[in-house]
């Protein structure tokens, strides 16, 4: 698919990952409507979309409330006059921890943003896309989707249910106009911490660090691979060479690959 002179939504897009993709289509000549609970976060996306702000629809909405996402589908494609995708990005980790300390709030919270709020995008925008000419449908979900790691039991738990989902999705409109990525990310320089709501001890942050740490990548490399990707209509793209390698390791030997990143995981996080 031609990401160039379309409409694209994109989840979570007022920082991170979401704000580079947003940039990035915008560079593009495409509009964006962007989705995000922080209107600050929002405002400061705008900002940085400099002269190409006239193409940026910044709306700020809670993806877990099914009723509302509903409720704003005509409006969100009056917009532009169309949407011509969608890329859920929006979501959250949890705090490092084993799975007999993580409670219930945790759970329902991980599930409802990561999970539930794709699901949500997608049943509620599907109808108009499959009127485009051509349209995509790109789920972020993680390494963590496809591999177990300690101390994020739930987060992995709803990344492989995003990965199911879109898989299953991909087969389901295999020969309609809509194309469908499922994406997983390894390692990106993101404040994905803080953004969860998340403290200190509960992983590393972008702005914990002077500089991007050796093997991981920057939100801005991140959104062009993924982007790129997609206009290849690859159904799944695989976002940095950590990804890429743990994801043949663990198809090829899942026992060793597990106790490599379980060993790694417990030894940072203590658990």
């Amino acid at each position: 698919m031609n990401l160039s002179n379309k409409t694209i939504i994109v989840t979570g897009g007022g920082n991170g990952l979401g704000r580079e993709l947003v940039l990035n289509l915008l560079r593009r000549e495409n509009n964006v409507i962007a989705f995000d609970i922080n209107e600050s976060a929002l405002q400061e996306t705008f900002k940085l979309a400099g002269e190409l702000n006239s193409r940026f629809a910044p709306v700020v909405v809670d993806i877990t409330n099914k009723n509302l996402i509903e409720e704003i589908v005509d409006n969100t494609i009056a917009t532009f006059g169309q949407v011509d995708g969608i890329i859920n990005n929006a979501g959250v980790i949890q705090p490092f921890t084993t799975l007999e300390n993580t409670d219930y709030s945790t759970i329902k919270r991980v599930f409802d943003i990561n999970f539930f709020g794709t699901l949500y995008m997608i049943k509620a925008f599907l109808p108009h896309l499959l009127t485009r000419p051509e349209a995509c449908i790109v789920d972020i979900s993680s390494m963590g989707g496809f591999l177990p790691v300690p101390g994020q039991a739930v987060y992995g738990a709803s990344k492989a249910a995003v990965k199911i989902l879109t898989e299953s999705l991909a087969s389901e409109l295999d020969g309609t106009n809509v194309r469908v990525t499922t994406v997983f990310p390894g390692a990106i320089f993101t404040d994905i911490k803080a953004n969860s709501g998340l403290g200190k001890d509960d992983g590393v942050n972008a702005s914990d660090c002077a500089e991007i740490p050796k093997g991981v990548l920057s939100p801005t490399e991140a959104a062009d691979i993924i982007i790129k990707e997609v206009e290849q209509n690859k159904v799944r793209s695989y976002v940095g060479n950590d990804s890429k390698i743990m994801f043949r390791w663990y198809r090829a030997f899942p026992k060793w690959a597990s106790k490599v990143i379980g060993k790694k995981v417990k030894e940072n996080h203590n658990l």
